[in-house]
């Protein structure tokens, strides 16, 4: 079926190319000093700042928990998601800022502000968001839940029966695990750890007219609501605390009390090339992160002036980096909110499709390898199963009696991770098993330490990757010893090991017997585990070696084809100088660009003589973005277009790339990532539906203007990516269920 027929309006996204057909300037050498002039006579101008466009990208997910036409409990979601994000940007990206203030550092940003004016701006912005925040969730949200029969409740609107579950609650659940902390000359103000909760309390001595302050830490242990009996009303847990302080001070007179919350600096310092136990230094380091310094203060908008300030000062946070917020401090408290049981409140809940190659006829076990000796297989998920997928293929291997080998990277997992359950169980088994753990992947420092160690007390070969780099790529190798001698079986992905992500996140990979690839993927494992230099890869592009300049030689190639070029990426980020100059080259000659970018874009579409033919969206849906795409070349598998500095046409193919690696610097310099290739025209023909999927949707898309500001798409049309994947991905299993023998195993 046509894409316009399929999808309205998808063709509407094809940039037209300039008047003269191919590009701003010249032919030739002189065409690109020119076209270099042009973009560098910009200066800060053409880039976007990083940290406002992160917050941009909140305050998308703030307009989605404000959309009536969701249900309520999934705009829930994204309001506790916009929560968590925002304490994330403060515990890195502000902390860091005010590490290089504290440091005397001048120099600029991408986009011309030195670190002290950036944190003016993000003080700006944040108290832009927080206000739609504290309005839409006192407006908008505890309405529509009270409407649908779940109620936030305050202690205020309780009437004697349920106030006298909630005591009960109080005596038996909370009372055991409070200490009530008093401040005076005898007892110093407490230290308040990291994203705690707590209530500032004034206490008064009746006999002697003493006032004093104290503080009460609301345990982080105990669910952040307490439901009440009928299960669709909850209190905030400092509301219980609150209304029995006279329990906790008795004898004592209560004055005001406030909720407060401290974020401190959370980002390790790990210096690895000093450090002789890498596992030890990061653990000594996630100790030092409770005890990092204050970055934000958050307290309840009724506290009075002065104390806030007192506090301010007995924390050592500047007055710029104190927020007073209406609604609960913590909302991404939320989940508990959005886990209740109300399939009604919820979006229609989707259940993975096993694909069509490995589906198994009737209850025969499914042989993975003799499918994957046959063709390569793309998955997507959520859309396709990660159990039926990915987890049966390293199930399977850990089963196998021919699989020699199997290695594998582990960026993050779950809690109860299947994946690690079968090297494990590979490993006692006698197979040679290799696991590179990340063990500073932020804020799963700790999860992954466990892992680390409860592979290696199986016999797992555990390596903690490269000093200096991140290990971020998403690789499997599986080594079978089969009659033609040892073949190498892979997986390629943009997302990590983790059956519970693979629920929420969009994601892909391919799953290949070819031998290139495999070749290519067990000498990363051997630069990972080994003392030795990278490879000559034959197909994938790895960072830091290859992946930046194969992107700009890419890049180039479409510059050199202007308006008969075409660039399409679909990625997470977008921040890198030297990448997005090239785009601006590649537009100037004329190339139709268009880029999704879920989060982070630096680059400014649109400008007049530098990006007039450069769009970009964000898709923010049901299922978080994750999956990097990128597509070089003409419409078609393959291309044959008339260049304009040779006699004859060249023949180029489609070039179309996946993999763990954002185009940031971080991803291009500082990490292990792999892009491979999907050269079988199946595959890419499903890559390339994606991509049409994305840029036509009006659903859930916002378009970037030249201005630096996100704006809803329009919607037309009615086309929802996400709601159409999951009808192409039901439609591919009634179309294959039966119709062809599977491969069994024996």
């Amino acid at each position: 079926m046509a894409l316009e027929q399929a999808f309205p309006g998808a063709q509407d996204r094809i940039v037209e190319p300039s008047s003269d057909g191919t590009s701003h300037g010249t032919d030739g050498e002189s065409r690109g000093d020119r076209s270099g002039e042009v973009i560098a006579s910009f200066g800060y101008q053409r880039f976007s700042n990083r940290e406002l466009s992160r917050l941009d990208f909140l305050d998308r997910l703030l307009e989605l928990s404000d959309d009536p036409a969701l249900p309520v409990l999934e705009r829930i979601k994204f309001m506790a998601i916009f929560a968590e994000l925002l304490d994330e940007f403060f515990q890195v990206r502000v902390a860091g800022l005010e590490d290089q203030v504290a440091a005397g550092v001048r120099s600029r940003s991408v986009d011309g502000l030195r670190p002290g004016e950036q944190l003016r701006v993000i003080r700006n912005r944040v108290e832009e968001l927080l206000a739609r925040q504290d309005r839409i969730f006192l407006d908008h949200l505890a309405p529509a839940l009270a409407e649908a029969g779940v109620r936030l409740s305050d202690w205020s609107s309780l009437d004697d029966d349920d106030r006298a579950f909630l005591v009960d609650v109080f005596h038996r659940q909370i009372y055991p695990v409070l200490t009530p902390l008093a401040v005076d000359p005898g007892h110093p103000f407490p230290y308040i750890s990291n994203l705690s909760l707590n209530l500032l309390v004034e206490v008064g001595d009746p006999g002697t007219g003493e006032q004093r302050i104290a503080r009460v830490k609301v345990p982080s242990v105990l669910p952040r609501f307490v439901v009440m009996p009928d299960g669709e009303r909850f209190v905030p847990l400092e509301q219980v605390i609150a209304a029995h302080l006279d329990t906790l001070f008795p004898g004592m007179t209560i004055g005001e009390h406030d909720a407060f919350r401290v974020t401190r600096n959370a980002d390790l310092a790990v210096e690895e090339d000093e450090a002789d136990d890498l596992l030890v230094a990061v653990e000594m380091e996630l100790q030092r992160r409770r005890f990092g310094s204050a970055v934000r203060l958050e307290i309840s908008a009724s506290a009075r002036k002065e104390l806030r300030e007192r506090l301010a000062r007995e924390l050592d946070v500047p007055p710029d980096g104190v927020y007073t917020v209406s609604a609960p401090i913590g909302l991404g408290g939320l989940w508990a909110v959005y886990e209740l049981d109300r399939p009604d409140l919820h979006a229609e809940t989707w259940t993975p499709m096993t694909p069509p190659h490995l589906a198994t006829a009737g209850n025969e076990p499914m042989d993975l390898f003799a499918v994957l000796r046959e063709r390569d297989v793309l998955v997507h998920h959520p859309y396709d199963s990660f159990a039926t997928s990915v987890e049966a293929f390293i199930a399977q291997a850990a089963d196998d009696p021919d699989v020699m080998g199997i290695k594998q990277t582990l960026y993050r997992t779950s809690g109860d991770s299947p994946i690690v359950a079968s090297l494990i169980k590979a490993a006692e088994s006698g197979k040679q098993v290799a696991a590179i753990v990340e063990l500073k992947a932020r804020f799963d420092e700790q999860a992954n330490i466990g892992w680390a160690r409860a592979l290696e007390e199986a016999g797992v070969h555990v390596v903690y990757g490269i000093v200096g780099l991140k290990t971020h790529s998403k690789t499997v190798l599986v080594l079978r010893n089969e009659d033609e001698g040892i073949r190498r079986y892979c997986h390629v992905g943009t997302g990590n090991y983790n059956s519970k992500t693979a629920r929420i996140y969009e994601d892909i990979g391919l799953l290949t017997a070819d031998p290139d690839i495999g070749a290519d993927v067990g000498d990363l494992f051997n630069y990972l585990t080994g003392f030795s230099r990278h490879a000559g890869y034959r197909q994938l592009l790895v960072s830091p070696v290859t992946l930046r300049h194969r992107m700009l030689e890419l890049i180039a190639q479409e510059e050199r084809f202007g308006g008969s070029g075409r660039i399409e990426m679909k990625l997470n980020g977008l921040t890198d100088p030297e990448i997005i100059d090239a785009l601006y080259r590649a537009s100037r000659a004329g190339v139709p660009i268009d880029l999704a970018v879920r989060g982070l874009c630096c680059l400014r579409p649109g400008i007049p003589t530098l990006s007039e033919t450069i769009r970009v969206r964000s898709v923010v849906g049901e299922f978080l973005e994750h999956s990097r795409i990128y597509r070089f070349g003409g419409a078609g598998h393959v291309a044959v277009e008339a260049r304009s500095d040779q006699d004859g046409p060249e023949e180029r193919q489609l070039t179309i790339l996946i993999g763990s690696a954002d185009l940031m610097e971080r991803n291009l310099d500082r990490r292990i990532e792999v892009l491979v290739p999907v050269r079988d025209p199946e595959l890419q023909a499903r890559l390339l539906e994606v991509l049409d999927l994305v840029f036509a949707d009006d659903t859930n898309a916002w378009t970037l203007g030249s201005d630096r500001r996100w704006r809803r798409v329009p919607n037309r049309n009615g086309v929802s990516s996400q709601c159409q994947l999951k009808e192409l991905a039901l439609e591919r299993a009634r179309r294959r269920r039966e119709v062809e023998p599977r491969p069994s195993a024996g």
